[in-house]
Parts: C-alpha cells; sequence; structure tokens
C-alpha cells in the first residue's frame, strides 16, 4: 500500500495509534515523529512519567495526551487509552511502545492485513526473536508465553508478547482483572475466548541497549504472569473446554457433530482411540476433583485429542457412580483380602473409607481393563469406517 492509501484506509477504519509511555524521554519524540507520517489520530497516555516528557509532548499540541499523575503500570495506561479511543468513536487501536524497539513504518503491514481479514481480528506484531541483539530473557520469555496461550486458547502464535498490536476496539473486553504488564496476556487470552481470531503479522524490532528503558521486573512481573495463567488455565479446564463442547453440541445435529468434531477432528485413529482411552482410565481411576485436570493436560502433553479424551473421561457421571464403586470393590478384594460381598451392603463414601486399599487397587484395575476395552473397540470402529486414517 501506498502512503496515500495507509493513510485513506486509516481514516476510513477509523483506526488511532495508542501509545503508553513511562520515562521513556530518549525516544518518546522519535515514536511520535514516524506515526505521524501515517495519521494524526494520535493517543498518547503519559503514565505517571517523572523525566521530560511532559515538556516532549507539550510539543504536540494537536494529539490527544492523557497525563495520569502517577504510574500505575503500562495495562492500567492501555485500558485509559481503550476508554478514551471507543469516547472518540475509533474503531480500532494500533498500540505501539514508546522505547523504540518498534517501527512505526510498520504501521502499514497491520493496515494491509485488516483489509484482508474478512471479520474482526487482533493482530500481534511478530518480531525475529532468534536475531542477534534480542536478549536471551525475552527470547525465553515469549516461548513461555506462546505455549499457555495456545494452551488456554487452542491458537498457536509465533508471538504473544510483543506490545505492537491491532485492536478491534468493540470486540475486546470491558473490564480486566490486570494493571501490568499481565495486562497484555489476558486482553488476548480473553478476546480469543469471545472467538475473535488472533493472528500475527512480521515486523521489525529494534533493541538498543543505549536508549532502550525496560520497566519489566524479572521477578515480580514473572510472579505476576505465572499467577494469571495459572488461573486462565484453571478456567479453560473447568469453563471454556466444556462450554465449547456444548455450544458446538448445540449448534450441529448429533449426526453432523459426530461427524465433524469426533470423525474428522485432528488425529489418525490410534490417536484418537488413545484419546479415548485416557479419558476412560481417568474417569474411572480414584481421581475425585483433578480428572477434568488430568485428562486435559494430559492430552496435551501426548499430543492427544482433548474433546475426545474430555467427553470419555465423563465416564464417571453420577449415575453410574455406584456401578464403578461396587465393580472397584469387588475387584480389590482379592489382593487384600477384603469382603467381596459388596452388593450386599450400603454403596456409600463411607464404605469406601473404610476399605480405601481395595478400593484404589479395584478402581485401577477397572479403569485399566475398560480403557483398553474402549481403545481398542474405538480403534476397530474407527478404522472400519476411515481405514486410511492411520
Amino acid at each position: 500500500m501506498s502512503l496515500a492509501e495507509v493513510q485513506n484506509a486509516i481514516s476510513e477504519k477509523k483506526i488511532c495509534v495508542l501509545i503508553p509511555t513511562y520515562n521513556n524521554e530518549k525516544t518518546l519524540k522519535r515514536v511520535i515523529d514516524g506515526v505521524l507520517n501515517y495519521t494524526e489520530s494520535i493517543i498518547v497516555v503519559n503514565d505517571g512519567s517523572t523525566d521530560s516528557t511532559p515538556q516532549i509532548l507539550a510539543q504536540y499540541p494537536h494529539i490527544t495526551t492523557i497525563t495520569l499523575p502517577e504510574n500505575k503500570g503500562k495495562g492500567n495506561g492501555l485500558k485509559i487509552g481503550f476508554r478514551k479511543a471507543k469516547e472518540l468513536n475509533y474503531d480500532y487501536a494500533i498500540t505501539i511502545d514508546s522505547d523504540g524497539q518498534h517501527y512505526p513504518d510498520d504501521i502499514p503491514v497491520f493496515v494491509d492485513a485488516l483489509f484482508k481479514e474478512n471479520e474482526e481480528v487482533l493482530l500481534i506484531g511478530n518480531r525475529n526473536m532468534s536475531q542477534d541483539g534480542i536478549p536471551k530473557k525475552s527470547s525465553f520469555g515469549n516461548r513461555f508465553s506462546n505455549f499457555w496461550f495456545w494452551f488456554e486458547t487452542g491458537i498457536k502464535l509465533e508471538d504473544t508478547q510483543s506490545g505492537y498490536r491491532l485492536y478491534p476496539l468493540h470486540k475486546i473486553p470491558k473490564k480486566y482483572f490486570t494493571p501490568k504488564f499481565e495486562f497484555e496476556i489476558e486482553i488476548i487470552v480473553r478476546t480469543a475466548w469471545r472467538h475473535v481470531p488472533v493472528k500475527n503479522v512480521p515486523i521489525k524490532v529494534l533493541y538498543d541497549p543505549a536508549e532502550r528503558v525496560s520497566h519489566f521486573r524479572p521477578f515480580k512481573d514473572f510472579t505476576r504472569i505465572s499467577i494469571l495463567n495459572t488461573i486462565l488455565v484453571t478456567i479453560t479446564l473447568f469453563y471454556i473446554i466444556p462450554r465449547n463442547f456444548v455450544n458446538n453440541f448445540k449448534k450441529k445435529s448429533f449426526k453432523k457433530f459426530i461427524k465433524e468434531d469426533v470423525l474428522e477432528s485432528d488425529g489418525s485413529n490410534r490417536t484418537k482411540a488413545f484419546s479415548i482411552a485416557l479419558g476412560v482410565f481417568i474417569g474411572l481411576s480414584p481421581f475425585w476433583g483433578f480428572q477434568t485436570l488430568l485428562v486435559i493436560s494430559l492430552s496435551v502433553l501426548f499430543k492427544l485429542n482433548k474433546v475426545l479424551a474430555f467427553v470419555a473421561s465423563n465416564v464417571s457421571l453420577p449415575p453410574f457412580i455406584p456401578f464403578i464403586i461396587a465393580a472397584s470393590l469387588f475387584l480389590g478384594s482379592p489382593f487384600v483380602h477384603g469382603d467381596s460381598n459388596i452388593l450386599s451392603q450400603d454403596l456409600n463414601f463411607e464404605l469406601i473409607k473404610n476399605n480405601l486399599l481395595q478400593y484404589v487397587i479395584g478402581s485401577f484395575i477397572l479403569s485399566t481393563t475398560l480403557s483398553a476395552l474402549a481403545g481398542i473397540s474405538t480403534f476397530l470402529f474407527l478404522n472400519k469406517l476411515n481405514p486410511e486414517n492411520n
């Protein structure tokens, strides 16, 4: 796209550029001047800077400036900027860091990518993290973030930590729970949960130690990010995955659901059979309260089909629990000289408590046997339907 085309596209799509800044006096002016080559629709959030930032911003009376009395974190600054952008009737915001690592001449990359999409999308700049000069801790942190983003959303990206992004302002959540660097993880995960595509676009990056001022505090911020990911993973396992499964089931007929979400889902027939076997094994094993967490985690670890494993783990639905308990106690009785006359007693947790070892041994025998049978039966069934998918 030519410069004129980019400028027209920015105006047509109602795009603004949001620049959060905190004590970046060395690079702020260069960033603003670079953005002005493409648009004057700029919002700068001065997050309590104590350097010459106010004097630099005073040179640009024609752009929107928000000055916060004290520093409260990048996430807080972005939230305030998003709110202001919506008040000014913008539909999209391109966020660019003020520390000089992002090139304003990559703005056309975001604009062009937005025009090529047929739906609302959140775009994240994909930096070349393998190039010379990239700090190793940044490269590691990005890989760490990429993994958890994939686990929480199912979307594979090469860069999830870049602050150079394009946000669809009317599709992102309205309320947030984090105020600092971890905000940029929260917003992309929760936006993806709203079924908004999240994609990478290629950008350049500059790490100049003489100019760049990083406010990332390795221990404190990494701890905050780890706590956030723990919460997001828990929500994913206990709400998002079951919600998506139920929604997909509701949207389709049973036949279509089986065909599209089960038979034609990713993985070979062998992988699907192992997924069913894993689900049955976890569902019948004595992992009360942790079955969903275990089945999803193991599915990810062994690259199995999470949907099939989750469905199969529900073999221990409440109506079946008395039969599972009885079978487990019966199968475990020969190994601990326990009472095999189970059916003549009341099946309750007190009975399990008094015969815990018998129950645990029996439940593992039951889960192993039935999971093997389920896996073999599934493989034979799928192989008959799709013999080429092995």
